[in-house]
């Protein structure tokens, strides 16, 4: 009997120890509280650069995250996070820029290598950029009202002087979230290695992620936006250039992108993509280095420079949005890859705001029309026009997502309001020409006053009415199913004095998309 129960009781030991050794072997990467930094340490390609307006990229980094710089005098402050390991504490960014603008002047790198970015000077085929809009970017993250990137043509980052980043054949890995509502054809919105000089030095002397609708080697597949190299030279969408995958169509406008691109250096690289809203990563390439215009990417010949939202040489025709990215040092393994997707898409951008149906900032609305005829009509956005149309509980999620939006605090006067499209982030809704439209929010004076709108009593007795900011006596009508900016008797169709008070009264009612 005794014998039995000892051999029992080693045996049991010994599954014991199997059982904990098996548990030391698991990355910590797949810690529930592991962060994409923590992943791609525990995987043994650790962070070199990590850089994010909304989040922390360590679980335990809590330091700031960017820097603001206010219009009325010139004072800087630094946005920091909630807690560590948590959000961005975008009401510290409020407080500062109350009563004024703030553009952001620098992107703090939250690893131990402090490769901070900051304004891009002139380049070889650039002039010295601006820094980007702090507001422009409003957006729900981990259920946090925080602020991303926004970047228009003209606006880049940089850090010419970094340390641990890969040079002259290193291997590395990078991603960036971004979004494929707000790309152009032009060049070039990158996140990744480039010049120390921002000039043209040569093929392989770049190696970071490009985004957005520009086809560098024909054929390109389907309208993009795609996830490319610029290796500089060239954006690579395989080793001969051009696509080799016809089902690389792009990502469309999908409103959260996961873009990612390794590279050891030598003889291969790879370009991978996700929702970042959810799902895994799809891999559109994996194999050797470009073998096309004379050469020079086999080996690569990195410098170590980081660029954010431009080309190596400060080509700074591109726009585009970023939230978060990092570099690492080494070729991260595909498991630690899909962990730090699955991460991101824990986070949960884009997020319900957590309000509806008011017009308090934050609040998720749709608005619709109290014209006799058109009580099924609320105000959308197609083609980046602003319409009217009739939604209704069958309407498709496409229809109903256009039709709903995030009220902001007036881009141009607090006391007044701003609509944000829940689809696409950073788009607003704008006139121009006494005609609205969806578009992203550029930081100039004049888009801040032309999407902002002073709430009032209905004009008809009924809902609320919308006086555009900057022609106090026009307001938001509906007529003949386009949205335009009206007075009550005018020159323009739009102007008639007929049905006016009822076209320019709004029910705001709950979301078609919370």
């Amino acid at each position: 009997m005794f014998s039995r129960l000892r051999t029992a009781m080693l045996a049991a030991l010994s599954a014991l120890v199997t059982i904990l050794a098996l548990a030391a072997a698991v990355p910590q990467a797949q810690a529930a509280s592991s962060l994409p930094c923590d992943v791609y340490a525990a995987a043994g390609t650790p962070c070199v650069a990590a850089h994010s307006l909304v989040r922390a990229l360590y679980s335990s980094y809590n330091g700031s995250l960017y820097q603001v710089q206010r219009a009325s005098d010139s004072a800087t402050a630094n946005i920091g996070l909630l807690a560590a390991g948590g959000y961005a504490n975008a009401a510290a960014q409020d407080s500062f820029c109350s009563g004024t603008t703030c553009i952001i002047t620098k992107i703090y790198d939250q690893s131990s290598r402090h490769n901070d970015l900051t304004v891009e000077g002139a380049g070889g085929a650039g002039a010295a950029d601006v820094g980007a809009p702090a507001d422009a970017l409003p957006v729900t993250v981990g259920g946090h009202q925080v602020y991303g990137l926004e970047i228009s043509a003209g606006m880049g980052y940089r850090d010419n002087s970094t340390s641990g980043v890969a040079t002259n054949g290193g291997a590395e890995g990078m991603y960036m979230v971004t979004s494929g509502t707000h790309v152009n054809g032009r060049c070039c919105f990158d996140y990744g290695n480039a010049e120390t000089n921002n000039t043209d030095t040569g093929n392989g002397h770049m190696d970071a992620i490009n985004f957005g609708t520009e086809c560098w080697f024909s054929p390109c597949y389907g309208g993009g936006p795609w996830v490319q190299a610029d290796l500089e030279n060239g954006l690579f969408q395989s080793n001969l250039g051009y696509s080799t995958n016809s089902s690389n169509t792009g990502t469309g406008a999908m409103p959260f992108v996961t873009a990612l691109l390794k590279n050891n250096g030598q003889d291969h690289f790879a370009l991978k993509y996700g929702n970042a809203q959810s799902g895994s990563l799809t891999t559109t390439y994996s194999g050797g280095e470009p073998t096309v215009n004379g050469g020079g990417y086999s080996p690569m010949h990195q410098e170590g420079s980081i660029v954010l939202g431009t080309g190596g040489d400060n080509s700074n025709g591109s726009i585009g949005s970023f939230f978060e990215g990092v570099m690492t040092s080494g070729i991260p393994t595909d498991a630690a890859d899909d962990a730090v997707q699955a991460n991101i898409v824990s986070v949960g951008y884009g997020g319900s705001t957590g309000s509806t149906g008011s017009l308090t900032p934050g609040s998720e609305i749709s608005l619709r029309a109290t014209t006799a005829c058109c009580t099924s009509d609320y105000i959308r956005h197609q083609n980046n026009a602003a319409v009217v149309s009739a939604i209704t509980s069958s309407s498709s999620t496409l229809d109903k997502s256009d039709a709903t939006w995030i009220v902001r605090r007036g881009l141009a006067s607090s006391s007044c309001v701003s609509f944000e499209s829940r689809n696409y982030p950073g788009d607003f809704l704008r006139h121009s020409n006494y005609k609205l439209y969806r578009q992203p929010m550029d930081g100039t004076a004049l888009f801040r006053s032309d999407a902002t709108f002073c709430p009032t009593t209905g004009k008809s007795g009924t809902g609320t009415s919308f006086a555009s900011y900057n022609y106090p006596t026009r307001f938001l009508r509906h007529y003949n199913l386009n949205l335009y900016i009206a007075s009550d008797g005018g020159s323009n169709d739009f102007d008639s004095a007929t049905s006016w008070t009822d076209d320019v009264s709004w029910v705001v009612s709950s979301p078609w998309v919370p």
